[in-house]
């Protein structure tokens, strides 16, 4: 997309904002210019001046999709989105730090080149930052073949906030074994490893975080800070020693406390979770975003809007911080976190300003020196429909015009190219791009999110959307699975817990003990058994030792008997039911590899037009998993894949293509999911995505009535229902389906084994399809080991962020704020609590705590209408927080819902957590998860 750079640098309104900029006639105003004209022109004049740029924009998403906008140019320019980071002023446990990483990273980048361009919002630009002396002080670079001592390379890892852990498996940890270094940076996509022979660095190279093995070789590598407050102990104990002697007696008496507390952490060597708290004493300097501007040219994209978004947070702010400041929770130490709208208005005077406004201002605090009118139009994307493509092209061609047609590949463009010449456009491929010419069409690869006309050039660019080509820059990491690790350590056990022994059986734990046996004295677990049976197993043995998870009622959970021959028995029942269902599943799967299945024909005209109406854009996993679930499909072998990723991926969507593939050839699909909250909201999604195609879909779930499912099992029968969305329903023997052409199990793995290959037994000679975020262990074995084919989407779709977690434990001051600060942004909350005898007593106090939220509540045990009924009002926004049990887990999208807060989330697995931590964050709006626990048991990995 060389050429439409070429084409901006020939506007009389570009020469005009270039020259002012020349002559230092600035503050600039470009009036006229929506969003995909502000990319283009940020691009070219950073491009053309070989100067970087900054641009402040009135929110997150805003700057987000700018900086898409940017990157989808092509050329050398680089466009980083700096996030806004999440400020932790009340005590937490745990607290993601996504953001804090990419923010470091950028800021790193700023400081190596001037040539970049840094897009962010007025949140993110106002708020306090590390300054640049300090990044630049604790920023270490090294040289293979250089000399460093490992001893002080350890300490400083520590003290810029890296985490040492027993192998590096995510960003800011590290890990040291003999003359070995691991460590992750925020700035590198793959952790690095550092090889030393005594201060001598030997070696520098990536490494892979699945396999822990050595990968490329570097030459030199940068260790910049992991967070962005870095502080001695000593030295911010003694900050807070002065503060504490300047508060007045009624200030201690609110805030002196929490000062107290985290000075005595700190003098005891202790990291504190709240440092946020003490950033003004931290970095006296109160530096932002703008201190890193250096030169660049300095863009302000809506300025009037910008204002407002800054007056907001202002408000926001001191909101917050009264509250705070009555509860006694911070002190007048925490404030000026966020700097004046004042600052911005400084470094607009004095750096080299273009403001970028779609209509004309006043600007009542600004001496605008210059000001240039855009005349230009925005222009729809093209659907992909060749008629309207020439009916388009005509009429600009009509006027002189030089059409340039963005169409995804170059594969695709050479054939675009074919296909206009062949109705007798005059279309040329171009790869030069430059010397474009009026009344010429030219094809080019690439895509924009939206075409731009430029009327007094005459000039027309029109975008097949923008398909899947994204430059590197901006492309989504794929999401790394996290080492799973066996539990090895005695601090997994509490007493009480039931634990087996694999040779005695269930067991109840009751500590370690010391014995002396032969008079050697060593420790020993203590196993209680059935009557005064006691075991002791010497800690050497606690591979042995497991803990029971049959389930969560002890008046179910029988203790063996030593030296009985019931576990034993026990043992050889489980071994040969475990036989019996392995034999069965071999025959099973040998059958459907023999059976004949049905081959679909390929993609129609119909598939494309319903492929081409998702309004999102597919990222490369899903467009993988796509074709290889369709070229199952396509064999005359019945399709057994695994689809699997990360919950918020576009699984649903992924399916959806099988799903149309299987009804355009009158065939019939059924979608089996564990719950009806879930049926019923695909039910919703379906109907929608398929809307204005001739097929019928139907809902089989306690939602509908016993007549309802009576007409519904008979249209399945006749054949007049073409997809049928159902719960456990669907394995009744009642059920029967004229043509089935395809089986889709979402969530396979809260469905029991017996349940899932019922399913595929009863119609083993059609294609299954299942889906899940978090697969059974059995599940997983099988498709690796070529039983079942297995897709995997592992790249998050655009606009996309990453959720917000907080694990802290309970305050109810911390859940009204959370849910007050969701609420003022007009977002909906998940409040979880899992107790349907106390649900209502709990959604009464949130409702008196904050009256003016409305509250409702959802759990399993309610009927259907009463169910259907909250679930409508919900998605219709016409609740505020819904107080609800693991109801949610599975499955539900509802994009508003941005705020998710879990009571007693120890008391739930892992998995679990990561299934409800996926109900938020499916929107382009940042997400926060926050998950609380009463002490005494506390959560060690989120």
């Amino acid at each position: 997309m060389n050429g439409i750079y070429k084409q901006l640098t020939r506007l009389k309104e570009y020469d005009l904002v270039k020259q002012a900029l020349g002559n230092q006639e600035t503050p600039i105003v470009l009036q006229g210019v929506s969003p995909i004209h502000k990319a283009q022109f940020i691009h070219a004049l950073t491009k053309d001046c070989g100067k970087g740029a900054f641009v402040v924009t009135q929110d997150e998403q805003t700057a987000a999709r700018l900086t898409d906008e940017i990157n989808l140019l092509e050329g050398a320019v680089v466009a980083y989105h700096y996030p806004e980071r999440e400020v932790t002023l009340r005590a937490v446990d745990g607290i993601s730090r996504e953001y804090e990483h990419i923010r470091i990273a950028i800021l790193s980048k700023l400081q190596s080149s001037t040539k970049n361009i840094c897009v962010a919002s007025v949140d993110a630009t106002l708020q306090m930052t590390i300054p640049q002396k300090r990044l630049k002080a604790n920023t270490i670079v090294i040289k293979s073949g250089g000399t460093y001592s490992q001893e002080k390379m350890l300490k400083q890892l520590v003290w810029a906030g890296y985490t040492r852990s027993e192998q590096v498996e995510g960003v800011s940890q590290f890990a040291s074994r003999g003359g070995i270094v691991d460590f992750f940076p925020p700035d590198y996509t793959a952790p690095l490893r550092v090889e030393f022979w005594g201060d001598d660095i030997d070696t520098i190279s990536t490494f892979s975080i699945e396999t822990q093995r050595r990968e490329e070789s570097l030459d030199k590598a940068t260790i910049t800070p992991a967070r962005e407050t870095l502080y001695q102990y000593n030295e911010l104990a003694d900050a807070l020693e002065n503060q504490f002697i300047t508060l007045t007696a009624k200030q201690k008496e609110r805030g002196g406390e929490s000062l107290l507390h985290d000075m005595d952490l700190l003098r005891n060597n202790v990291d504190i979770n709240t440092s946020d708290r003490y950033l003004p004493l931290i970095y006296p300097e109160k530096e932002t975003l703008l201190d890193y501007i250096g030169g660049r040219h300095f863009f302000v994209s809506e300025s009037m809007s910008i204002k407002e978004s800054a007056d907001h947070l202002r408000w926001q702010q001191e909101e917050e911080l009264k509250q705070l400041l009555e509860e006694g929770t911070i002190t007048k130490a925490s404030t000026g976190i966020y700097q004046e709208y004042a600052m911005l208005e400084h470094h607009m005077v004095h750096s080299p300003t273009i403001l970028l406004d779609s209509f004309p201002r006043v600007y009542k605090s600004l001496l605008i020196k210059t000001t240039v009118d855009l005349k230009a139009n925005t222009l729809s994307v093209w659907s992909g429909e060749i008629a309207s493509l020439i009916e388009e092209l005509e009429h600009f061609l009509s006027q002189g015009y030089c059409c340039l047609v963005l169409s995804g590949t170059m594969r695709g463009a050479i054939a675009l190219a074919d296909d206009l010449q062949a109705h007798k456009i005059k279309a040329t491929y171009s790869k030069d791009r430059g010397a474009f010419k009026r009344g010429h069409v030219y094809i080019c690869e690439g895509g924009l999110s939206y075409g731009a006309e430029y009327p007094e050039m005459g000039l027309a660019i029109l975008s097949y959307g923008r398909a899947a080509h994204l430059s590197s820059s901006t492309k989504r990491k794929k999401t790394i699975p996290k080492g799973q690790k066996a539990v090895k350590d005695i601090a997994d056990l509490a007493v009480g817990d039931y634990v087996v022994h694999n040779s005695h059986g269930i067991g109840v734990f009751e500590g370690i003990v010391k014995r002396e046996i032969q008079g050697i004295i060593k420790d020993y677990i203590k196993i209680r058994y059935a009557g005064t049976d006691m075991l002791f197993v010497p800690v050497t043995q606690l591979d042995l030792v497991t803990k029971y998870i049959g389930g969560k009622d002890d008046s179910h959970i029988r203790l063996s008997k030593l030296n009985s021959s019931d576990w034993s028995k026990t043992r050889q029942r489980v071994k040969k039911a475990c036989s019996d269902m392995a034999k069965e599943l071999i025959a099973l799967y040998a059958k459907r590899l023999q059976a004949k299945g049905y081959a679909f024909e390929e993609d129609t005209q119909w598939q494309r037009e319903f492929e081409q109406k998702f309004e999102h854009d597919e990222t490369d996993d899903q467009m993988k998993c796509i074709n290889e679930i369709k070229g199952d499909m396509e064999r005359a072998v019945p399709m057994d894949r695994l689809l699997c990723g990360d919950v918020g991926f576009g699984k649903t969507e992924v399916a959806l293509r099988g799903i149309f593939k299987c009804v355009m050839e009158g065939k019939q699909c059924a979608i089996m999911v564990p719950t009806t909250i879930l049926a019923w909201q695909h039910f919703q999604t379906f109907k929608r995505r398929l809307e204005g195609f001739p097929l019928n879909i139907e809902l089989l779930s306690r939602f509908r009535s016993p007549k309802e499912q009576k007409e519904v099992v008979k249209g399945l029968k006749a054949g007049t229902v073409d997809i049928v969305i159902g719960t456990h329903k669907l394995v009744q023997k009642d059920i029967e389906f004229k043509d089935l052409g395809l089986c889709v199990i979402d969530e396979e793995q809260r469905f029991g084994v017996a349940h899932k290959e019922r399913f595929k037994e009863l119609r083993s000679s059609v294609d299954v399809l299942t889906l899940s975020a978090t697969p059974i262990p059995r599940t997983l074995n099988m498709a690796m080991s070529g039983i079942r084919d297995m897709s995997v989407i592992g790249e998050a779709p655009q606009d996309r962020h990453p959720v917000q977690t907080y694990v802290l434990e309970y305050d109810k001051g911390i859940t009204i704020e959370a849910i007050r600060k969701e609420l003022r942004r007009g977002g909906q909350v998940f409040y979880l609590h899992n107790r349907v005898e106390s649900i209502k007593e709990c959604a009464a106090d949130i409702s008196e705590a904050i009256p003016e939220a409305r509250v409702q509540v959802a759990h399993g045990k309610m009927g259907e209408e009463a169910l259907s009924r909250v679930w409508k009002q919900l998605i219709e926004r016409e609740i505020d927080v819904l107080v609800c049990t693991t109801i949610i887990e599975t499955g539900v999208d509802v994009p508003n819902c941005n705020t998710l807060i879990i009571e007693d989330a120890d008391r739930m697995g892992l998995s679990q957590l990561y299934q409800l931590r996926g109900r938020v964050g499916r929107s382009e709006r940042r997400a926060y998860a926050y998950f609380t626990f009463r002490r005494g048991r506390v959560l060690t990995e989120v």
